[in-house]
């Protein structure tokens, strides 16, 4: 093979062997029926606690975060020795080590950024977001960027996701600890997006900027307990997904100023099966309603665009983990609206944390539980042939001339 393309692929086989192994990739597969065929599902790595979120590094490797507060290094089948220099997590319920993201800079500056549960007075904590330099086994420069307050979490609702944006801002999901109504304060971090510089500092276009009661850090509001969050890649607008109580697992495109509802409106009922208190039903005046929601909840956590080729009929849609619904969910979007909904890896008993894309264009799950897995997803039998002969998508075997390539599949079900 020669040529551009040739060239081109020769960083991404690189990483892809830094990620899959010669000995990971022979040991623990199983094949999952989906509407592409049949997947192979290979396990790379287990003994993980509670893993968390994963991050690759721009040579292959994968960061992955345990909650208890551990920040690993998995390459070639092997997973290292915890990074250290991190911050003290308060590792209770479900706070801990969260969230891990690269600085869009990283190659240049070794920059990442972890979102974690830090203690408070009173038995209580809230979400914290640092970034540091990693270098070696080791991270240097800490520097803590951004602390939840008040902290009125007892050990539930911390969120985190954190994600940045084209123009270099940071978003951080948080969930309301618990505390229902401190979503609708704007005076608290409860229940809210924020949106800063990486330096910690606010970005004058901010919303509430000059509001006399706001925080000026504040993106959105009204969030129960957002632990997914994503950029979409074709219109770089910020896609968030949150728990309901029992029932109302949203999907949301978070906007500038804008209230989402909790707990005014839910379509979920508290856990004893009446009505959220708070509530006044499904909608109100002023409140936005979610893209998509879930009744019966799935636990919704880690989620991704897929934009790789190996699963290529799947390109553009989203995938979403489900920790109750023990599942990984694709969607299929058309602009701002789920068409159709699938359920993958269903009756393999994983609690889907993470979903990322990996460099070699599989998709990459993290499973919560004391012996988390990480898990390598690709077809068992690709429907699809590359182009060695320029830089060429890959197409159908037998297309014609300027055929689309890769047509979307039929939707699978109709979301609910």
């Amino acid at each position: 093979m020669r040529g551009p393309l040739a060239s081109s692929l020769i960083p991404l086989l690189l990483a892809a062997a830094c990620v899959a192994g010669p000995a990971a990739a022979q040991s623990n597969e199983v094949l999952a029926p989906s509407s592409l065929g049949p997947l192979r599902v290979t396990t790379l790595a287990s003994g993980l606690q509670n893993p968390w979120a994963m991050a690759f590094l721009p040579d292959g490797r994968l960061l992955i975060t345990e909650r208890p507060g551990r920040l690993r290094v998995y390459s070639n089948g092997t997973l290292s020795a915890p990074i250290t220099g991190l911050p003290a997590v308060w590792a209770q319920g479900q706070g801990g080590l969260l969230d891990v993201a690269l600085d869009p800079d990283f190659a240049r500056n070794q920059r990442l950024y972890l979102s974690y549960a830090e203690a408070g007075s009173g038995g209580k904590a809230g979400t914290a977001v640092m970034r540091a330099r990693l270098v070696g086994s080791a991270l240097q420069d800490v520097l803590v960027i951004f602390r939840q307050e008040p902290k009125l979490s007892t050990g539930n609702h911390f969120g985190s996701r954190l994600v940045f944006n084209r123009q270099g801002h940071l978003f951080i999901t948080l969930g309301e600890n618990n505390v229902r109504i401190s979503a609708q304060a704007l005076d608290q971090h409860q229940g809210k997006v924020v949106r800063l510089w990486p330096d910690g500092n606010i970005p004058t276009d901010n919303p509430f900027v000059g509001h006399p009661t706001a925080l000026e850090d504040l993106w959105s509001y009204g969030h129960r307990n957002p632990q997914g969050a994503t950029l979409n890649p074709w219109t770089g607008a910020l896609w968030t997904v949150e728990h309901g109580a029992m029932g109302g697992d949203e999907i949301n495109i978070p906007q500038a100023g804008k209230n989402y509802g909790w707990p005014r409106i839910t379509h979920g009922l508290d856990y004893n099966g009446q009505p959220i208190p708070e509530s006044v039903g499904t909608s109100a005046p002023g409140m936005e309603q979610p893209v998509h929601q879930w009744t019966p909840s799935i636990a919704p956590s880690g989620m991704a665009f897929y934009t790789g080729l190996e699963l290529f009929d799947w390109q553009g849609d989203l995938f979403v983990g489900a920790l109750a619904a023990q599942q990984l969910v694709r969607l299929e979007i058309a602009g701002d609206r789920v068409v159709a909904e699938e359920r993958l890896l269903t009756g393999m008993g994983h609690r889907v944390r993470d979903v990322r894309n990996g460099p070699d264009g599989a998709l990459y799950v993290l499973t919560d539980s004391g012996n988390g897995k990480l898990l390598r997803i690709v077809q068992a039998k690709p429907r699809f042939r590359r182009s060695l002969q320029g830089d060429k998508l890959p197409v159908r075997e037998g297309a014609a001339p300027g055929e689309t390539p890769m047509p979307k599949p039929a939707p699978v079900r109709r979301g609910g």
